[in-house]
């Protein structure tokens, strides 16, 4: 039997997969709430539902797994300032006036690759992270390339 998986081994292994970047934002009772993900994806065509992981220990976590709706932002490559600023807690985060109150009263960012507004669908528990299912009630797309993160850096997809 071989010896146990370590969180070190697991992170490091697990950045070798190329992922797009998204960021979520949601209100809630204090204001407007926002974090970059990566751990996104479809989930079902009928109904349209999709998932996002949220680290429990993050400052917005109770925020946006307590909204009623969420707007998911998939980045593109010419986004990657948002992308770093929603990496980071803090509320001043949403001080550039680059975002607009949507569905939900969730702030909407400039469209990049796509952007996704979902009614809340569910929270279920994902070890030390919730997994938020979202039904995609709008959305819109662009032709922009996508920005992507891989082996703890940002790349394009050309």
């Amino acid at each position: 039997m071989s010896t146990p998986v370590t969180p070190q081994e697991f992170r490091e292994t697990l950045a070798l997969w190329p992922s797009g970047v998204t960021v979520l934002t949601a209100r809630d009772a204090h204001g407007p709430v926002g974090i970059t993900v990566s751990s996104f994806s479809s989930l079902s065509l009928d109904p349209p539902l999709v998932l996002a992981c949220i680290d429990k220990k993050a400052k917005t976590h109770d925020g946006l797994v307590g909204a009623p709706g969420f707007a998911i932002h998939v980045l593109a490559r010419s986004q990657e300032e948002i992308s770093h600023r929603f990496a980071h807690p803090g509320p001043e985060k949403f001080d550039a006036s680059d975002w607009e109150d949507g569905p939900f009263g969730a702030p909407l960012l400039p469209l990049g690759v796509a952007r996704l507004v979902c009614a809340h669908e569910a929270a279920l528990d994902g070890g030390d992270h919730t997994i938020l299912l979202g039904r995609v009630l709008d959305l819109e797309r662009s032709d922009q390339p996508p920005l992507i993160y891989w082996d703890r850096a940002y790349r394009s997809a050309s």
